[in-house]
């Protein structure tokens, strides 16, 4: 049997896979994390994930696929993390003289646009957060997602579109 024709929807070759490329998948992982549950995690729902779109990917693609979805799961998890702690900061840098009504709305808009985030394509929530919460300049998304600079253009584009129709100017 050829590579082209194996199916990664057969079990026989999706096992062979994980087989194959779950412990480098792991350490790659493991090497930009440092945490063995988050790297373990991340495997799990990158295998999980081929195999949900075990008809879309073909075999001779599916390493290059697991690898590009796990980078991206963890970069979105860093993304969030770094939400979450500045969001963490600026509210224990405040000063207590806003109303409760004040903070209550503002911790109403905060999950509002995190949700609004978190539904955005995940290319788009991508080059988002890398732009607006890493602050990375569209060249440096460019060469980290691996695509071209007009498509990282694009892509905010959109992300911006879809946040201003739901929010107003960002």
């Amino acid at each position: 049997m050829s590579s082209e024709t194996k199916s990664v929807c057969e079990k026989v070759t999706y096992e062979y896979l994980f087989n194959t490329h779950s412990k480098t998948l792991y350490n790659y992982i493991y090497y930009k994390c440092g945490d063995e549950q988050q790297a373990e995690d991340i495997v799990q729902d990158a295998f999980i994930k081929l195999w949900n779109n075990c008809s879309k990917v073909v075999f001779d693609k599916a390493k290059s696929f697991l690898y590009t979805v796990a980078r991206n799961i963890f970069l979105n998890e860093v993304a969030h993390k770094k939400i979450v702690l500045e969001h963490q900061n600026t509210q224990i840098n405040k000063v207590s003289n806003e109303t409760p009504q004040f903070i209550l709305e503002e911790q109403e808009f905060m999950q509002k646009l995190k949700t609004a985030i978190a539904n955005l394509p995940e290319k788009q929530r991508e080059v988002f957060l890398l732009s607006r919460i890493d602050k990375k300049k569209y060249s440096e998304i460019a060469e980290i997602t691996g695509v071209s600079l007009k498509a990282v253009e694009k892509r905010m584009s959109l992300a911006l579109v879809t946040l201003r129709k739901q929010f107003g100017k960002i």
